[in-house]
């Protein structure tokens, strides 16, 4: 098993996840860039070496109720693999969200927390996306936009 600090060192290898403390001397790591609500990647890292890395949405992985996958005992390279699964599952340009844009017309939305909306136009409607979420229908852009602004988003 990797100790705290093997796993600290490799999880900051990564530019785009940010350091928060939490109690109990445990560390979370966030991905601004984050196309959902969930920004945890790694979640309640602890100085006994147990934590979890957010896998939902990756294969291969058991994941409790919140999507977590327990890394007590990978190695090296399976926690920098998993990590890098997860910031991939949870970025803009990942396989999901192209899953739900295909190859429709979108923008992207965003309001003061930095939550992302995705206002797609499919069969002659308008849908906002919330993550994998249907937020919304709309018959023209301009009601769609309408809502957006209303509920403090603006576009990217």
């Amino acid at each position: 098993m990797l100790t705290f600090e093997q796993k600290l060192s490799i999880i900051e290898s990564f530019p785009e996840l940010e350091r928060k403390s939490v109690s109990l001397g445990r560390v979370n790591f966030h991905y601004a860039d984050s196309i959902y609500d969930k920004k945890n990647v790694v979640y309640h890292l602890h100085p006994n070496g147990n934590g979890f890395v957010y896998g939902e949405f990756l294969e291969g992985y058991d994941f409790d109720a919140k999507g977590m996958v327990n890394i007590r005992d990978f190695t090296a390279k399976e926690l920098k693999s998993i990590i890098e699964l997860s910031i991939k599952s949870l970025s803009p340009d990942s396989t999901i969200e192209s899953a739900i844009i295909e190859d429709n017309e979108e923008e992207r939305w965003i309001n003061a927390e930095n939550h992302t909306l995705i206002l797609v136009h499919e069969d002659d409607m308008w849908n906002v996306y919330a993550g994998l979420n249907l937020d919304g229908t709309f018959l023209s852009y301009n009601e769609a936009k309408q809502y957006l602004e209303e509920e403090g988003f603006r576009k990217r």
